[in-house]
């Protein structure tokens, strides 16, 4: 088993719901983000470098592909032990985000729908960190909707080869990814009807275009969009069966609202933690600013958002690492939302506690601001979560 999963520490933040064994890893994890913290990411970012020295170092104590096989090099554990290593590296001020793309969605839908030859020549490498993988779904015309997306798959009918062409938007990480999990559409050869499907697409592929997208965000990880011009992939850069369409799709995309979900919680942590601090030794009138209840509620308000967020969080990682899609799908966009809402709330308090300082580079929390809303967009809007759960959950009218 993964040095990930061995260590014998508990946290004060740990809930009755979990096992010894994840309040021990999250003590292992919280201890590795404190010796990064938000300095470190501060000055990747101003370098415009990446978090080499944390991946590595996450990776070498099997922290990275903690959720995937043993057989091929992982820790053997699901997206619930997963969440939990990008949960604390956040609070810890360093998250990950490429974890959401790599082993959460690229590794997860390889170990699950991938053939042997792909589990062996991808699995290990995403799991020690030596490999990444980014993810390639949205578009500039589809925005949420899957089923307008154009990028399209055709074979040659005397190779045999696959044939890519579409466009892609917001893609992370594509500039140090090996390859790209893209996201293309085939025609069922018995309706006609196009259906959605994964291919690996690596890096240097011929046609296979990046454009740098300057973003406000200040990130370590980049956005980018992709173009592919016939694109030409031999048969087995396909995932998984051609006819299975939307189920491997969700296979990814439920783990990436989770870690999504997780991303947000370790932000909100760290953001509340920051104000809480400063409540206790910022003094005005004799007394420290968090003993009057205009500083100390919204502050206690803030800690229960993110309780209950994390509660819903475990319990779609639970639903999906038992196999149960489709209630993992409900509970991933609930924990999705309550998340980013929890995150987006904590940060603009956090912010707020510290009054004038919370905009400063000194306490590092108005960089926040961005990154927070971004939670609340991507992967999905909170619009189109809403959307799902009033006509899947509640069974009204779909009003799209």
């Amino acid at each position: 088993m993964s040095t990930a999963r061995s260590a014998t520490r508990s946290t004060p933040h740990s809930t009755v719901l979990e096992t010894e064994e994840h309040r021990a890893l999250r003590a292992a994890v919280a201890a590795l983000g404190k010796r990064y913290g938000r300095a470190y990411m501060t000055r990747v970012v101003q370098e415009n470098g990446h978090p080499d020295e944390l991946w590595a170092d996450a990776a070498g104590l099997g922290y990275l592909g903690v959720n995937l096989p043993e057989e091929y090099g992982g820790g053997g554990g699901g997206i619930a032990e997963l969440s939990i290593v990008l949960e604390e590296l956040g609070a810890a001020g360093s998250p990950l985000l490429m974890m959401v793309v790599s082993p959460a969605i690229c590794g997860t839908v390889i170990a699950r729908f991938g053939t042997e030859e792909q589990k062996r020549q991808w699995l290990p490498g995403l799991a020690d960190g030596s490999r990444t993988m980014a993810f390639g779904i949205t578009e500039p015309d589809a925005g949420s909707n899957s089923h307008r997306i154009t990028t399209t798959a055709r074979r040659d009918p005397d190779s045999g080869d696959w044939l890519l062409t579409g466009r892609k938007v917001f893609i992370s990480g594509v500039d140090i990814a090996d390859a790209t999990l893209i996201v293309g559409r085939t025609s069922d050869a018995r309706t006609g009807n196009l259906k959605p499907c994964l291919f690996i697409v690596p890096r240097d592929a011929e046609g296979f275009q990046r454009r740098r997208i300057d973003m406000e965000l200040q990130a370590p990880e980049k956005q980018f969009e992709l173009t592919l011009d016939d694109v030409r992939l031999p048969p087995e850069a396909l995932v998984g069966d051609e006819d299975a369409g939307l189920l491997q799709l969700f296979a990814g995309l439920n783990p990436e609202r989770i870690m999504t979900a997780a991303f947000s919680l370790g932000m909100a942590r760290y953001a509340l933690h920051r104000a809480t601090e400063y409540a206790k030794e910022r003094t005005v009138w004799k007394a420290p600013i968090g003993a009057h209840q205009a500083i100390a509620h919204p502050l206690a308000q803030c800690h229960i958002e993110i309780e209950l967020a994390r509660l819903m969080m475990q319990k779609a990682a639970g639903l999906y690492d038992e196999g149960d899609d489709v209630g993992a799908g409900e509970a991933a966009n609930m924990a999705k939302l309550a998340a980013a809402d929890a995150c987006v709330k904590a940060v603009d308090q956090a912010v707020h506690t510290l009054g004038g300082n919370g905009l400063t580079k000194e306490f590092g929390l108005a960089s926040l601001i961005v990154a927070a809303r971004v939670a609340r967009i991507a992967p999905v809007s909170r619009e189109m979560i809403l959307n799902y759960v009033s006509h899947q959950t509640l069974g009204l009218p779909k009003s799209y």
